[in-house]
């Protein structure tokens, strides 16, 4: 099919990741996860006791390491320099730090000079926050998920318990709650829908029919495009 870039934002644990490695695997792109560049920086920084407010010296931690990935018969995999941080970057101290620091302007800047340079090319799978506002604008394809605070929550219990993380439901909904009003308030490129954007509510919804719902969508773009 043609090289075309799909964008896909939305709130924490939508299903964002999970469907853009489904849709990059079958058309053959390139996928790029933003929100583990941003939890690389997090990871990063409580490794190297920089504090989350400290905008500079998290800028120079971008420029000394390296991010990178890596597909694998296990997946996608991401690196720090030549350590695997696929599982750390997950657990509970980067998820629930990982907001304030891509708050920082000078952060997203570095990071998404990054997710532009990787696009580049076309045919690239990209999720995040900002994707199609501010990262990839002119993607021909843009999709923005939303689902339940109560269903999110699930999901991210279901997905702790499978790696041993243990916390407690309640917890994991005030936290997503938190989360979500950090990130569509924050000053620079606050989670929203692009006004191009075709929003999917999955709640209720199988992976497999979020990418069904999905793909209809980019197969619609892609005749509107050729014709």
């Amino acid at each position: 099919m043609k090289k075309i870039n799909i964008a896909i934002d939305g709130p924490a644990s939508s299903g964002k990741s999970t469907v853009a490695k489904i849709l990059a695997n079958d058309y053959g792109f390139i996928y790029t996860d933003t929100g583990a560049m941003y939890r690389s920086v997090t990871l990063m920084a409580i490794k190297a006791g920089v504090a989350f407010t400290d905008e500079d010296a998290l800028v120079q931690l971008i420029h000394e390491n390296a991010i990178s990935f890596k597909q694998t018969d296990q997946g996608q995999l991401v690196f720090i320099n030549d350590n695997n941080v696929t599982e750390d970057i997950r657990q509970p101290e980067v998820t629930n730090n990982v907001s304030e620091v891509s708050a920082h302007e000078a952060v997203r800047r570095e990071l998404v000079k990054k997710q532009q340079e990787i696009a580049k090319a076309s045919g690239v799978v990209m999720d995040g926050r900002d994707i199609g506002t501010a990262v990839l604008p002119n993607a021909e394809v843009k999709i923005f998920l939303v689902a339940s605070v109560v269903e999110r929550a699930e999901r991210r219990y279901k997905e702790n318990q499978s790696k041993g993380i243990m916390t407690d439901f309640q917890t994991l909904k005030e936290e997503i709650e938190h989360r979500d009003l950090l990130d569509s308030t924050r000053k620079i490129s606050p989670l929203k829908k692009a006004a191009d954007a075709e929003l999917l509510d999955t709640t209720g919804m199988t992976i497999q029919q979020v990418v069904t719902s999905i793909k209809e969508i980019v197969e619609k773009k892609l005749a509107e495009i050729v014709s």
